[in-house]
């Protein structure tokens, strides 16, 4: 085989893998909203505390994501 088609098969692959990875935060996010929206069912008093908690979760499951994005960037 060629440098160079295995060049390209390496790449593709990453790619495949991040995409598979990604599905990792889409599942927190949605699980995070999901629980959140339960407890301000639950309890509607304290939503602007949940919303809050809720919206940094978020922010930092999203960097996580972002983080693997950019390595594989570095890495290819």
């Amino acid at each position: 085989m060629d440098i160079i088609t295995l060049a390209a098969v390496s790449g593709n692959l990453s790619i495949l893998g991040y995409g598979i990875a990604a599905l990792g935060p889409a599942l927190a996010l949605g699980i995070a909203v999901g629980k959140t929206v339960e407890s301000m069912a639950r309890q509607p008093e304290i939503r602007g505390y949940l919303r809050t908690t809720m919206l940094i979760g978020l922010a930092l499951i999203e960097v996580l994501a972002l983080l693997g994005f950019v390595a594989l960037l570095i890495i290819k």
